[in-house]
């Protein structure tokens, strides 16, 4: 694209005169969204009307394919296909859409065993484990994990990679560089390591939380100064309302530690009671989890973000009196798995006082020793102890 007008268009015309010469080819255009967003988007005078002609200069290209031109195909990649323009993807264009989606387990063994070669592996090493401590990541994750356990492994004057740096590296590419310079007086600690076991007591117990594998008041990345580390058995497509209800139960473990101890709450619960609030809109308004509001979806049907990513849509048009029973339907489910996570917890108050004065000692608990440990805590009610997986990373903002 060129700030003169005609310049697009012109560049399209020649790229498949180009095509033409050199059939039978294939013409890749990566980032297409760059010249085929939607042409009811708007944009600034100018800019938008250049990139408008070179848009309907590629359209009129792929129409204007002859017999003899069958041999040159169209490939384009994009990592946002919702906002391109209809006219792209009817027949004829681009009317064969290939999703290449974030790999499932084998997809993930077999992306570590490529980016494995370069590196010399300890014969501890098991990359199917690797696999499935990392559910959720892309190629390019896989490619800069293997790439820090590597490093841990050079720092440490190894001459190979063994499976206790693929454990670290995992924890630096989930929850970021450790911040030892960073200083928590003792008042802090506390409330931070009391705040991190309520967060593992209450996610051994609830259904859809994954093992809790580690929890540490070691400060990492931008803002958490400590955090609870729940990893998956297997891959999950699909949860029901009682797992969901348990994650948030689990988010507000550590809240709900600070109100038992120290009769007082902090700012630390912050992005935990974010993730609590926005997870119980959607099983509200998304996926018709209420009895009171009935299977309805109140967020506009508009497409997602690819790969899940971006702002949730916007909430349809509605009466005042729906959203206020949205609201308290939302409310409703948090302080129901609120009340969950302090019965929990203060069943378990002296198994809570013994983790926390461990881990203000160690910093770290993890292993056999964190799972004999929690597997003394005892459930309330109905809940039940369950082995259902799903990524947890919990740490006080």
């Amino acid at each position: 694209m060129e700030l003169f007008v005609g310049v697009g268009s012109s560049r399209v015309r020649d790229l498949f005169e180009q095509a033409k010469k050199q059939a039978p080819c294939i013409v890749f255009i990566d980032e297409l969204d760059a010249i085929g967003k939607s042409r009811s988007s708007g944009g600034f005078y100018g800019g938008n009307d250049e990139r408008e002609q070179t848009l309907n200069q590629l359209l009129a290209e792929m129409d204007g394919f002859s017999a003899e031109d069958a041999t040159v195909i169209v490939l384009a990649a994009t990592n946002r296909p919702e906002v391109l323009d209809p006219a792209l993807l009817r027949p004829g264009r681009f009317d064969r859409q290939v999703l290449v989606d974030r790999p499932d387990l084998s997809g993930r063994e077999a992306i570590l065993k490529i980016h494995a070669r370069k590196v010399k592996l300890g014969e501890d090493v098991k990359l199917a484990a690797i696999a499935t401590r990392t559910p959720g990541f892309a190629g390019a994750d896989l490619a800069n994990l293997v790439n820090e356990a590597a490093l841990l492994a050079a720092r440490n004057q190894r001459s190979d990679v063994a499976q206790e740096d693929f454990a670290e590296a995992i924890e630096r590419v989930v929850a970021g560089l450790e911040k030892k310079s960073r200083v928590l007086n003792d008042k802090e600690k506390k409330i931070v390591a009391y705040h991190e076991v309520g967060h593992a007591l209450v996610g051994s117990l609830m259904t859809g939380s994954g093992r809790v594998e580690k929890i540490s008041i070691v400060p990492r990345g931008m803002a958490a100064l400590g955090y609870t580390l729940q990893l998956p058995t297997e891959d999950r497509f699909l949860m029901d309302e009682a797992e969901l209800r348990g994650q948030i139960a689990t988010l507000l473990g550590g809240r709900s530690a600070e109100e038992i101890v120290f009769n007082s709450i902090t700012t630390g619960a912050a992005n935990d009671l974010q993730r609590a609030t926005d997870l119980a809109e959607r099983m509200v308004t998304t996926y018709g989890m209420s009895k009171i509001l009935g299977p309805l979806a109140y967020q506009q049907g508009q497409q997602p973000m690819f790969l899940g990513d971006g702002m949730p849509n916007p909430r349809r048009m509605m009466s005042e009196e729906t959203a206020q029973a949205i609201d308290r339907e939302v409310k409703e489910i948090v302080e129901t798995a609120h009340q969950q996570a302090l019965d929990t917890l203060k069943l378990n108050r002296d198994l809570l006082e013994a983790i926390a004065t461990q881990l203000l000692e160690t910093e770290v608990i993890e292993g056999e020793k964190l799972h004999s440990l929690l597997s003394q805590v005892q459930a309330v009610n109905n809940l039940t102890v369950s082995n259902r997986p799903n990524l947890n990373l919990s740490g006080v903002s």
